[in-house]
């Protein structure tokens, strides 16, 4: 028996679980029409293969027909959602993994404009800021209404094979309730004592405690401490988590943190890259020892070492590890085989949820088959023939392609003209608060040098020197160089700087500096943040009518933490026609694509972000010699199949290229190329 803390089984009622690392709740917005189909029981059951103990499924599943979900989540209140949770819970029970779900009402935190087009409701008349639809105040009638649909979805879990529950209480309908900031009830509802905030949420635990017995296990993960004035304080959460485990109906206490009204606020309870890892642990083990009940946390607890001190130390019983899962699907494989250096880490780039809140799915930004289980390897087998693979570039896309090619056992050579890999990640790494983002590369790194990859650095390739080589396939993985073009203007800007040039201390900050933001990604507002902190007076203007749509909201808040306390503007609508220079400043024109006005103003510095242009020139050197003329069978690529075009009888080698050799994208879509071409080479 191993004596790991992480590996020790842990009784929860009835049920054993065989260690204590769980997935906690989270809606990667995988339903088809509301069910948790093939690719929902896919994506768990990678995990459960791999030995977590527990899967807590979804996240807020919806109970009611006014609960609309805003990103695509489980419908809980439809009967034919019953045979795909049993699909699903089958699907982890096979590997000795405990399955429950997270079941709520979304109350404030959705729209009236989705679904059946049915008023949001609440205890408070005030809209949440994240969602923006104002609610109804809740009715008598809509409550006896939302009771018995708690209960009707419960019922409908267990027949699903589901072992057990989850409500939420934190920014849904429940907390709504329970919270002196968003409680204007009167009567035994509302807001003037404990007792009646938590009225509502402790009728519906009865309710559904009623419906399914007392053999079906049911949580809370509720909010102990809003960490905002006003709200509950961590005393008042304490006497809640007392006052839960009194009822004596309640087998689990999962501890959340502060607020999720605005995306600030959670940011605080989800954490970021740059952020502070495990930041309310200390205060989930205050609410297990004052109750004595089995507790459950995550936030940020993205490796073994810090969720092996939360169950050592006697914080937690079982430790949420969600994200880092993500990540990695088989950490607790590696940690049982003692091989905890092979876990892909957690980067703490919150790609996945940003996506969900702009209605998208969840994707790991550096696991491109998370989420794609049903096409995509977590493991990669070995090819049935060893072939020579030459990759130009060790970026994210080259180095992906080079672990995959390893991995399938051929013989691969990696060119690089930098003296270290990397590429754009590196320089994103130079931010301080990004710095995590080189766990990217360092992994990619180590997995090569584990499978011998010829790493060939400070070598700018020539097609000679590729052809040297005799390779069978070749894929150009040279990322791009910043585009200093204007919109649909054939030249070059003379007097402009790129983003690149300001993150990587190449030019120093101005005493007024336009940042101008084409693309909306990061690249802008690191520069602006360098401009900042060395006292420059900033405009970040962009053409688009918000600033940084593609950053998103979660990773959007630690720049304007960092922007806000400076000289620092942000101008929308407005588009830069040109720059010259006048004497020692330069002239900025500046116009909207929303009419003719135009106006003229000066800086001293004009810093640009429009994307990257691709460094292609070898591959069209290559592309004649190759046998495909750098042809790629898309149908062949999307089905999952080996490229097998052929153009040119005399080509000796396949020629490919990837990243942002093709076009400006992001790491995710560089890591997505390398894995679906190499996969199947």
């Amino acid at each position: 028996m191993s004596k790991d803390p992480l590996l020790q089984p842990f009784q929860l009622k009835h049920l054993t679980l065989k260690n204590r690392i769980m997935t906690t709740s989270h809606e990667p917005a995988y339903p088809e029409d509301g069910m948790p189909k093939a690719r929902y029981a896919a994506y768990h059951a990678e995990r459960a293969k791999a030995g977590v103990a527990l899967a807590m499924t979804a996240g807020s599943a919806a109970v009611s027909k006014d609960s609309p979900p805003v990103f695509n989540n489980i419908l809980a209140y439809k009967d034919e959602v019953v045979p795909w949770i049993t699909g699903l819970t089958d699907a982890c029970h096979e590997h000795g993994c405990a399955v429950m779900i997270q079941l709520t009402h979304l109350g404030r935190r959705t729209t009236w404009n989705k679904g059946d087009w049915l008023p949001s409701v609440s205890s408070s008349r005030h809209r949440e800021p994240a969602h923006r639809a104002f609610p109804k105040l809740i009715e008598d009638w809509d409550i006896v209404r939302i009771i018995n649909d708690f209960a009707d979805a419960a019922e409908r879990m267990k027949a699903g094979g589901m072992d057990g529950i989850e409500l939420q209480v934190y920014g849904h309908l429940l907390d709504q309730f329970w919270s002196p900031l968003t409680n204007e009830l009167v009567g035994p509802y509302g807001a003037d004592t404990l007792e009646n905030r938590l009225r509502f949420p402790m009728d519906v635990l009865e309710a559904i405690r009623k419906r399914v017995g007392q053999d079906f296990i049911i949580g809370f993960r509720y909010t102990a401490d809003e960490a905002q004035k006003g709200g509950i304080t961590p005393e008042e959460g304490i006497d809640i988590s007392k006052r839960l485990a009194a009822t004596g109906q309640v087998d689990f206490l999962n501890v959340i943190r502060g607020r999720i009204h605005t995306d600030p606020a959670m940011t605080d309870v989800i954490p970021v890259q740059g952020m502070k890892s495990a930041p309310h642990l200390d205060f989930a083990g205050e609410v297990r020892r004052a109750t004595g009940m089995p507790t459950f946390h995550a936030s940020r607890i993205p490796d073994v070492a810090t969720a092996r001190h939360a169950v050592a130390s006697g914080q937690l019983d079982m430790v949420g590890m969600t994200r880092a899962h993500m990540a990695d699907p088989h950490i607790v494989q590696k940690i049982v085989e003692g091989r905890e250096d092979d876990i892909r880490p957690c980067v703490g780039a919150t790609y996945c949820l940003d996506r969900i809140y702009q209605a998208g799915e969840a994707l790991c930004l550096h696991n491109a088959a998370t989420g794609r289980e049903l096409s995509m390897p977590h493991t990669i087998a070995p090819a049935r023939a060893r072939r020579r693979v030459v990759i130009v570039g060790a970026g994210p896309a080259g180095l992906e392609a080079a672990r995959v090619a390893a991995e399938r056992g051929h013989e691969v050579t990696v060119f690089e003209a930098a003296p270290e890999a990397g590429g754009q990640v590196r320089l994103t790494a130079q931010s301080p608060r990004r710095r995590e983002m080189i766990g990217i590369i360092d992994w990619r790194m180590a997995q090569c040098a584990a499978r011998d990859v010829d790493f060939r650095f400070n070598t700018w390739a020539e097609a000679g020197e590729v052809m040297a080589l005799a390779p069978d396939v070749v894929i150009v993985a040279t990322g791009g160089l910043p585009q200093l073009t204007l919109f649909e203007q054939g030249r070059e800007q003379p007097h402009v700087v790129s983003s690149w040039d300001m993150i990587a201390g190449d030019v120093k900050p101005a005493e007024t500096v336009l940042i101008y933001d084409e693309s909306g990604d990061h690249p802008a507002l690191q520069a602006a943040e360098v401009a900042a902190a060395a006292g420059s007076r900033v405009e970040v203007m962009t053409p688009d009518r918000v600033f940084a749509p593609d950053i998103m909201a979660m990773n959007l808040v630690p720049y304007m933490r960092s922007l806000q306390d400076k000289d620092v503007t942000f101008t929308v609508t407005r588009r830069l026609l040109d720059v010259t220079r006048e004497g020692n400043k330069l002239k900025a024109t500046i116009g909207t694509d929303y009419s003719d006005h135009s106006y003229e103003a000066e800086y001293d510095q004009v810093v640009v972000n429009y994307g990257t242009l691709p460094l292609d020139e070898l591959y069209f050197e290559l592309k004649e010699l190759s046998s495909n003329l750098g042809e790629v069978d898309y149908d062949a690529l999307i089905a999952g199949r080996a490229q097998d075009v052929v153009r040119n009888a005399d080509g000796a080698f396949q020629l490919f290229r990837i990243g942002d050799a093709v076009s400006a994208r992001n790491t995710h879509a560089a890591i997505y190329d390398a894995l679906r071409l190499v996969k199947d080479i």
